[in-house]
């Protein structure tokens, strides 16, 4: 039964739609971009806009804020509502210095202001609540140093003399550290004397800053009682203040200044004494930002050098520390001499110093911290200011021992707890707005060491997976309805496909430690399950795998049988959730309770229903949980699990991945020197370019990239280009070309003469035409060749790819990535036989589309191979996995003996020579090359046509040859017996390319590598979409030789402009910016790209809507010379369109559930334009259906299934799917539908703006609300070409398809224009009747319904009663109203049926929130019997619980 309307939510506007109203009018009258005249600058206007707390509108900043800005108008609210609106870019992700970079003459200015607000007292003109902002403002200027106008104010406050603020003592003994500094500091002096006055005082002000700001933070920081209530805004105050500091800490440019004015500042000592540490729940998130704070105080690095500090040497600084302190002890304090003479291991643990240190009076413990320069000197006969708890906290917390790093990793559970997997502020929930701090490592431009780069991303990765389990254990447990019995225990009132409860549960093996190890080798576990389920679930869990992961979970409900679960309360709470740990599967066990083997045996039958899994449980995990139940006799965790939970193997490889970075980290990491300090973020970002490197290449075969001499002419622009040859008959392809190669230390030349022969000398190439010799007599033999006229900016790629070192090409859509990937990969297997070339991408299909790219050039496939499991989707009937190449091997070995067989045979040369490839070996050094021998003393003399009469014989010769290199290649195969081993010889010695996606990368890194796997070249494809750790494990793959990386190349293909990886949490995509890939980051460091500039995919002018994200993108010249791009959209006006949809029936977009919006009226307009094309005659196939949001994805997927159904007339569309799951695809025809009305959404993110744009490549039609998206600052380019154009939407309805009229011009037959949505499908339904009718067909198709055509009939029903609201029904419309009237009741369930349907068969991500939850109906009853299939459709829609996806589900 339908749910009550809740007509209501209409009817009243909320306080933030009339604010917005405010604002709108304020925008229309003051800034927006579309209005003509505006009013002139009233500072009154932002004192306003500021007092009602209104940041959010769009281009304020832009057109007034900024626009206006100077000294003379400056005030706190001008201040503050430019800090809110950068904040508020920065938290929705989207460019925020533009508008600065465009006027910068004031912000010098303004930072200025800014810093000087940052210090003001809080109980002055600025609040701590207006604090807290500026400190956020502060940490985005601190991030964002690539940016030039940033980094030059920034620069004036971390620097060398920031040092100014140090107590002299300490400069002193840091300066004695460093002695190349001490000139520095004497200089700094010198400039400072010149300075006139007021400049001097500036200077030291902004010197001093953070200094000062320390000072005020812990003012603020003592001013928190330990019980009494507190403000939230003094906690939020102290979180963020905390969150710069690690940010300042965390880049080594700040941190090299910074750290010592931090240590010198004591900070930590005075946040680990302060109440907040100390208040539960206030203090939680301040105390664990402390710990990571103290993390990177500690951090492995040199700060002045930035080198990576070794094991030993951080030993060494330690005993330097206890050393230096004993040293004071024994000259000054004899109370100590215990202390002084005590070996270090002895006296280096905090018990120890606080037993030696703790009976000291205060001012004793002063005089030591000032012996060590940590605090002032204490005056003679003064008491000391400060406590003593803080003095003996400063001496024990600086020299006691620290656990290294590596250790703390190593000994950490790879698996989440139950106290990670629901801690909020490590793991938010998917509804992190972005305003709040949290406890998570950030993934900016730079690291600090490489150890940091992978620690980062190791507990990012680990989070994002712990999140997604978080989902899946409460889907699973909830599913299982756990209740208390009247007896106390628990029992299960439902059932879950990938949980079972557990029947028993025994720990059979714990393993001795390894040595200097304190957690057990292993630890093995038996856990039994009753498999009384359907069988092929019950297949599903017998098919768990060696290696799968599943959770231990315990369960201790405390609610009654039948309780129900309320989805929007704690989850914990409700279920009882006591324990989760995680297991490894070993595998299931037989009768006799041996494991059972993978393997190709078919598996024992098991009787019963009865089966137990042996498992391996973390060792580190079980080490703790067991010194936990001995030492606070905590109960023992392992004998209470209830519950088993499996996840799908696709989502569930995050251990392997972790597993892989771990012991990466405890590996020395050997990256190429070229291009260590790259991927760290430092030095020279072009310092990798082959134009920099030191072993570039001077001549290359460019082997069939060249068409003609002519191609080759216009690739390269500039050149003067010198052929070997003059004949024009030879200048034919492959051409050979010799580059000038410049080295870096050549002498300049002074004379002018001199500069132009030198400039000309680097502009010529020499190009050498090259014959490939015969290659046999068969047609096969003949090379296979490219046949694309590639691009001048395609060859530069090409090139450089060739080249040694970093090559990124930047490819916008359709421009010929994947072609150009494909040639690079084909000259590099040529000019170097002997290297071997790695394919990465991240997905299955991009590897796919490269593989048969590749089959179609002269590449011998006997080298390809492919691993994971993507290989069974390639459209080729060869297998390139690798048991597939060990079978092509095997079946090609007996081709060519055969072939051995036939050449014996016709030499007549008894034996059998074709037994092995062996035998055949033989054959070929006695009887073929001794022939070849022969023959050749005997041609001597040389007639007119010898050359090429030799040339046709040599090319025969060769082809023998051939099968005879193949058979001495193919004999490994004969010597290794199993198929493991012979795959595991091709993957090591035979394959040339090798391709994997980066996620088989990941998983597999560790058998790679002990397999003694290598490799010269990585090529990586979709490297904007690649995790940034999933790219960097690539590099990885292999052993280093003799302490260095053999890696030659790296190529990698992306672009940046189009969506970055899925990242599913919120807060770790938008505050640890995880979604950064190492694509992006190295351009943004400044990398030098090669950016394709010519597409050929779409339309000129569809190419116009998104080709300004790019450099100078144009068109190749097909695209306006092909009929099907010259000719217009048959039945339509224009080739794009924006149609605006306003409310139908009151409402725009709905929200059922948190961020899975729907929108009706467009949903309706979107299906009716697609039947309507597909009535004129367009192929339903090469239209797709996208929008931005997967619960509108759901409706109009709903619709379709009613409207169109199974009808022939009609059809379906290609697809019906999210612009973020459309990425990397295309079609003919798009209509897009952007769904929201209130607020842009993401949309406002350009990423997901310009793959909108550019999936269409010959019609393009967008609904939306106008008014919502015009006035999105970020996307005005795109829509002020799409708002330049009428704004409903016209038609040609007597136009069929195709039609021959040219794009643009005025159509012969009427143009329609249709106002709304109503009167469109009005006119679909009519037009669908005029065609049946006119077919003759009309009676007979009511008669003969086939059952999938029920719908159908409702549906025209259904439309024609919400038509008669607007005009009179037509006579045939009475016809249909007794039919679905009868059909009407049972069409709703069915409806919902259908939706469960769409539920089970799609994957959880696609759902998303759609396959369950209560979606509130879209109207009424009486809305109902109007609206017709409007209502039903949202209806439909109404599945049952699940937690709802973030809106920006992907």
């Amino acid at each position: 039964m339908a749910a009550p309307a809740q007509p209501k939510k209409i009817v009243a506007p909320t306080v933030s739609q009339i604010n917005a109203e405010f604002v709108t009018q304020l925008a229309c009258k003051y800034w927006a971009p579309h209005i003509k005249k505006k009013s002139p600058f009233d500072i009154k206007v932002i004192e306003d806009i500021y007092e009602k707390e209104i940041v959010k509108s769009s281009q304020y900043l832009e057109n007034y804020l900024w626009m206006n800005y100077s000294p003379e108008v400056s005030s706190k609210a001008y201040l503050m509502s430019i800090c809110c609106m950068v904040n508020e870019k920065f938290r929705e992700n989207v460019p925020a210095w533009e508008t600065f970079k465009k006027k910068p003459d004031h912000f010098p200015f303004f930072f200025k202001c800014i810093l000087k607000a940052a210090l003001a007292e809080t109980d002055g003109e600025f609040s701590l609540h207006e604090q807290t902002v500026l400190l956020l403002f502060l940490d985005h200027c601190f991030n964002s140093l690539e940016v030039d106008l940033i980094r030059s104010q920034v620069q004036q406050l971390i620097s060398l003399p920031m040092w100014m603020g140090l107590q002299p003592a300490r400069l002193e003994l840091e300066l004695k550290k460093t002695p190349k500094l001490r000139k520095f500091w004497n200089l700094i002096k010198k400039n400072d004397e010149k300075m006139d006055p007021e400049a001097r005082e500036q200077a030291y002000q902004e010197r001093r800053f953070l200094s000062q700001l320390i000072q005020k933070f812990i003012s603020v920081l003592k001013s928190v009682p330990l019980s009494e209530p507190v403000t939230m805004d003094k906690v939020h105050y102290c979180e963020r203040f905390i969150e710069l500091m690690i940010d300042l800490e965390a880049l080594l440019p700040t941190r090299r200044w910074f750290n010592t004015i931090l240590d010198d500042s004591h900070l930590l000592v005075h946040c680990y004494l302060s109440n907040l540490v100390h208040r539960e729940e206030d203090g939680h998130l301040f105390s664990q930002l402390l710990d990571m704070l103290k993390f990177y105080t500690g951090f492995e690095i040199n700060d002045q050098t930035g080198n990576a500090l070794t094991e030993n040497e951080m030993t060494t600084i330690h005993y330097d520390r206890i050393t230096s302190l004993q040293r004071a002890a024994f000259a000054h304090f004899p109370e100590l001499y215990d202390f002084a003479l005590s070996n270090v291991a002895e006296v280096d643990t905090r018990e120890s110093l606080v037993k030696f240190f703790g009976p000291l009076s205060s001012n004793t413990l002063h005089q030591v911290a000032s012996y060590l320069c940590l605090l002032p000197t204490l005056p003679k006969n003064e008491d000391t200011t400060f406590d003593k708890e803080f003095l003996l906290e400063l001496l024990v917390s600086r020299h006691e021992r620290r656990i290294s790093q590596i250790q703390q990793l190593n000994q950490m559970p790879l698996y989440p707890t139950e106290k990670i997997i629901w801690d909020e502020n490590i793991v938010p929930t998917e509804y992190y707005s972005g305003e709040g701090c949290l406890a998570l490592p950030k993934l900016n431009l730079q690291f600090l060491t490489l150890h940091d780069y992978l620690l980062r991303n190791f507990n990012l990765f680990r989070l994002e997976s712990t999140y997604e389990i978080r989902q899946d254990i409460e889907d699973s447990v909830s599913r299982m309805k756990p209740w208390q019995s009247e007896y106390g225990g628990v029992v299960f009132g439902g059932w879950a496909r990938m949980a079972q409860p557990i029947v028993a549960f025994t720990v059979v093996e714990v393993a001795k430690p390894n040595i200097g190890e304190n957690w057990p080798t292993r630890v093995r576990a038996d856990v039994t399950i009753n498999l009384n389920v359907r069988d092929h679930i019950k297949d599903e869990w017998e098919g768990l795998r060696k290696h799968d992961v599943c959770f231990l979970i315990t369960v201790r409900p405390t609610k009654p049988y039948g309780t129900k679960f309320d989805r929007r309360r704690p989850f914990i709470e409700q279920i009882g959730l006591v324990y989760v740990r995680g297991c490894e599967i070993q595998g299931m066990l037989d009768d006799k309770g041996r494991v059972i083997e993978d393997g190709p045996e078919p598996r024992p039958n098991l009787r019963g229903e009865s089966r137990t899994f042996r498992v391996f449980l973390d060792p580190n995990q079980y080490q703790q949980d067991m010194t936990n139940t001995i030492q606070n006799g905590a109960e023992d965790v392992y004998e209470t699990f209830n519950i088993i939970m499996r996840r799908k193997p696709k989502e569930n490889n995050f251990k392997a991945v972790l597993e892989t970075i771990r012991n990466l980290m405890n590996t020395d990491c050997v990256v190429p020197d070229w291009l260590h300090d790259i991927i760290l973020g430092y030095g020279d970002p072009s310092s990798a370019h082959y134009s920099k490197m030191p072993n570039q290449i001077a001549t290359l075969d460019f082997n069939d990239t060249f068409l003609s001499i002519e191609h080759l002419k216009t690739s390269f622009p500039g050149h003067n280009v010198k052929v070997t040859v003059d004949d024009p008959a030879l200048q034919i392809p492959p051409f050979r070309i010799t580059f000038p190669v410049r080295s870096g230390k050549g002498k300049k030349r002074k004379d002018a003469d001199g500069e132009d022969e030198d400039t000309e000398e680097a502009k010529t190439l020499i190009v050498e035409p090259h014959v490939i010799p015969n290659r046999g007599p068969y047609p096969y033999n003949q090379p296979k060749r490219n046949t694309i006229q590639f691009t001048h900016t395609q060859i530069e790629a090409i090139r450089a790819g060739m080249q040694p070192g970093l090559t990124m090409v930047v490819g916008p859509p359709g421009t010929g990535k994947t072609d150009v990937a494909v040639q690079i990969i084909s000259n590099i297997y040529h000019n170097f036989p002997e290297q071997r070339t790695l394919i990465v991408t991240h997905s299955n299909q991009a590897l796919n589309q490269l593989f048969e790219k590749i089959m179609a050039l002269d590449i011998d496939e006997r080298h390809l191979l492919r691993l994971g499991h993507g290989e069974e989707e390639l459209e080729t009937e060869k297998d390139f996995s690798r048991y597939g190449r060990v079978n092509y091997v095997l079946a090609r070995r007996i081709e060519l003996l055969e072939e051995v067989k036939r050449l014996q045979k016709s030499l007549g040369v008894p034996g059998d020579a074709s037994y092995t490839c062996e035998t055949a070996g033989y054959f070929f050094l006695y009887q073929v090359m001794s022939r070849w021998e022969e023959y050749i003393s005997k041609v001597k003399n040389k007639g007119r046509s010898y050359e090429e009469d030799m040339e046709i014989a040599e090319g025969c010769f060769r082809h023998i040859k051939k099968i005879f290199t193949q058979l001495e290649e193919f004999r490994a195969s004969e010597l290794l017996r199993s198929g493991l081993d012979r795959s595991k010889y091709l993957l090591v010695k035979e394959a040339k390319i090798i391709a994997m996606t980066c996620t088989h990368a990941a998983l597999k890194r560790h058998d790679l590598v002990k397999l003694g796997f290598k490799y010269d070249n990585i090529l990586m494809e979709e490297a904007a979409q690649i995790l940034e750790i999933e790219t960097f494990i690539p590099l990885l793959l292999q052993n280093p030789q003799d302490g260095f990386s053999r890696l030659k190349r790296w190529i990698m293909i992306g672009d940046h402009h189009q969506l970055p990886p899925v990242i599913k949490n919120m807060a770790f995509q938008k505050y640890s910016n995880m979604e950064q890939s190492l694509f992006t980051r190295f351009v943004r460091v400044g990398v030098p790209t090669v950016d394709l500039d010519a597409q050929g995919r779409a339309r000129a002018s569809l190419c116009n809507l998104y080709n300004w994200r790019y450099k100078n993108l144009g068109n190749l010249p097909h695209v306006q010379l092909l009929p099907e791009f010259s000719t217009a959209n048959a039945g339509l006006l224009y080739d794009f369109q924006l149609i605006n949809v306003e409310d139908f029936q009151g409402v725009g977009e709905s929200e059922p559930n948190p961020y899975f919006y729907q929108n009706l009226g467009e949903a309706e307009y979107v299906v009716a334009l697609f039947m309507y094309m597909c009535l004129l005659g367009y192929p339903a196939d090469k239209i797709s259906i996208l929008t931005t949001y997967n619960g509108q994805k759901h409706l109009i997927r709903d619709i379709i299934n009613r409207r169109c159904g199974s009808n022939p007339l009609i059809g379906r569309p290609n697809k019906v799917t999210t612009v973020d799951r459309f990425q990397g695809q295309q079609n003919d025809y798009i209509l897009l539908s952007l769904v929201r009305t209130r607020a842009v959404g993401h949309l406002r993110d350009v990423r997901r703006l310009v793959v909108a744009m550019s999936r269409a490549r010959l019609g393009l039609y967008i609904f939306a609300r106008v008014s919502l998206f015009q006035n999105c600052f970020e996307l005005t380019p795109a829509f002020s070409q799409l708002t330049a154009r009428p704004l409903h939407l016209h038609i040609i309805p007597t136009e069929p398809f195709p039609t021959s009229r040219k794009n643009g011009e005025r159509p012969s037959h009427e143009v329609q224009i249709i106002k709304n949505m109503p009167q469109m499908a009005n006119f679909v339904y009519n037009m669908y009747l005029h065609l049946i009718q006119t077919t003759h067909h009309y009676h007979q198709t009511l008669l003969q319904l086939p059952p999938a055509m029920v719908e159908e009939g409702e549906e025209l029903q259904s439309q024609e009663t919400e038509l008669e609201t607007e005009e009179e029904a037509s006579p045939a419309q009475t016809d249909l109203s007794s039919l679905t009237d009868a059909t009407s009741s049972q069409e709703s369930s069915a409806s919902r049926n259908e939706a469960t349907c769409s539920q089970t068969e799609s994957t959880p991500s696609e759902t998303g929130a759609s396959s369950h939850s209560e979606a509130t109906p879209a109207a009424s009853d009486t809305t109902a019997a109007v609206a017709g299939p409007v209502a039903v459709s949202a209806e439909a829609h109404a599945p049952q619980d699940v937690t709802p996806a973030p809106e920006e589900t992907k």
